[in-house]
């Protein structure tokens, strides 16, 4: 199906964060039993309600650009949001947010989106292959930045990132985990997808969701 371009504006990123808070809750179970397999099995209950939380602060305080959004979401994920999920989701939205230059454009945005995986990395001191986030938030700037090398329009280079951080999310099942609680585990971390890298494919996967005029609506509160 082809798309049209599409404006991302405050109301694009405010719809972003609202399908990722649905979408969390909508997978909060499996994200909990991922962690609970190599973690400490909090990790789908801790976005879910960190999530919430930024709903409450973009309807309770509207943002007016987009860098407003990304800036309120990462410092309410990083006060509300307790293990390392808090302050490494936060960090990756508020660094897009310092990063990101208005109007924002495709380019624009995978520019900031790296900055944001950056900071991440640096934050965690994670890279690909230690079975983390990282593993699927890699491979989602590397789509996003090919996309818009190649003119891709948002929709697709959104829909290109997502399948890019879902494989990346699904090629850290037989990662032995390098770095975080799962690392303690040695050889029983292998067999079982990152949970961190889970739930930021699912976070990538939501700008496509929003692109392409789609809503998660089941399961929302």
């Amino acid at each position: 199906m082809e798309h049209l371009d599409i404006t991302l504006d405050t109301a694009f990123f405010v719809a972003w964060f609202e399908d990722v808070a649905r979408t969390v809750r909508l997978h909060r179970d499996r994200l909990i039993e991922l962690d609970a397999a190599i973690g400490d099995a909090d990790h789908g209950a801790n976005l879910d309600r960190g999530l919430s939380e930024v709903r409450a602060a973009l309807a309770g305080w509207p943002p007016t650009s987009p860098i407003q959004v990304l800036v309120s979401a990462g410092t309410t994920l990083i006060r509300r949001v307790g293990g390392a999920s808090g302050p490494l989701y936060g960090s990756l939205f508020r660094s897009m947010g310092k990063a990101l230059e208005p109007p924002v454009t495709l380019a624009g945005f995978a520019a900031a989106f790296d900055a944001g995986v950056v900071a991440v990395e640096r934050l965690g001191k994670a890279a690909p292959g230690d079975k983390t986030m990282v593993d699927a938030l890699v491979p989602a700037a590397r789509a996003l930045a090919l996309a818009v090398r190649d003119g891709v329009a948002a929709p697709e280079a959104f829909a290109l990132a997502g399948r890019a951080a879902e494989d990346g999310a699904r090629a850290t099942v037989p990662l032995q985990a390098r770095k975080g609680r799962a690392s303690y585990l040695g050889g029983r971390s292998v067999g079982h997808e990152d949970p961190g890298a889970a739930s930021s494919a699912l976070i990538v996967g939501s700008l496509a969701t929003v692109a392409s005029g789609l809503r998660q609506v089941p399961g929302d509160t």
